[in-house]
């Protein structure tokens, strides 16, 4: 049996707006199993990338627990959950966030060095990567306005692995990318998850939610629905099929 690397019990979010109480995400158990490529899809308002930062630790439950490697991090100070997240999360996101005024390799550098004093070490694993996702060195040296869409987010992909992270937390990565480029980076998440890294993603679109093996839905804070998928093949007309029931079952 797969360990489970992330677990919740009884987690709930509430946010005060104008002294009135939303609830999004209400009283949520779940587990995430090490080396799953899990989605997470719902509609809009659905408590989704509220959940993908309460488990990532970039944001704080209003109750309920979080065990994340084996560790409790809902109890955790803004410190120790920094460095929580340093060692043990990587990033991806729709807007890229790279730094304007810092090449491709020192915004993939400047991530590395919080975790390692090693500065070659850290170089030659970026430069690694970077040949991973079909980056050269010549790319690597621009800053990200001389980058493509499709190139700034094979960089971003790059500086949320450069750490090694036990988990890999992406909010509709394809999301700005045009569908070439979007493609690529789903092949980029596709082959890293099947070189055994744990992958969670939320996303609207169909074509991202087909590269996981495990589809959650989630609806007014609550997972209500699971699809499980298998292991991603490419023109899979039978798992295309399969997930589109589901999402017509959930209310899609």
């Amino acid at each position: 049996m797969t360990e489970n690397i992330i677990v919740t019990q009884k987690l709930c979010k509430t946010f005060s707006t104008g002294g009135v109480q939303q609830h999004v995400l209400r009283n949520l158990d779940l587990e995430i199993r090490n080396g799953d490529f899990t989605v997470v899809m719902g509609p809009s308002g659905s408590g989704k990338s509220t959940l993908l930062y309460a488990l990532s630790g970039m944001d704080t439950p209003t109750l309920g627990e979080i065990v994340f490697g084996g560790e409790r991090i809902s109890g955790l100070s803004s410190d120790r959950l920094a460095l929580f997240r340093r060692r043990n999360c990587g990033f991806v996101f729709q807007q890229i966030y790279l730094c304007d005024n810092m090449s491709l390799m020192d915004n993939v550098m400047a991530s590395g060095l919080l975790v390692s004093r090693s500065r070659k070490e850290v170089a030659s694993r970026a430069r690694g990567l970077f040949a991973q996702v079909g980056l050269s060195e010549q790319d690597c040296r621009k800053f990200p306005a001389q980058l493509s869409g499709g190139q700034a987010q094979r960089g971003a992909l790059v500086r949320g692995l450069i750490n090694g992270p036990a988990m890999l937390f992406a909010d509709e990565p394809t999301g700005a990318l045009d569908s070439s480029s979007g493609e690529a980076v789903l092949d980029l998440l596709t082959e890293t998850n099947q070189n055994g890294q744990s992958i969670v993603i939320v996303t609207h679109d169909v074509t991202s939610a087909l590269r996981g093996n495990r589809v959650l839905y989630l609806r007014d804070g609550v997972v209500c629905g699971e699809c499980g998928l298998g292991a991603y093949t490419h023109e899979d007309a039978a798992r295309r099929e399969r997930l589109r029931g589901f999402l017509v079952e959930m209310g899609w």
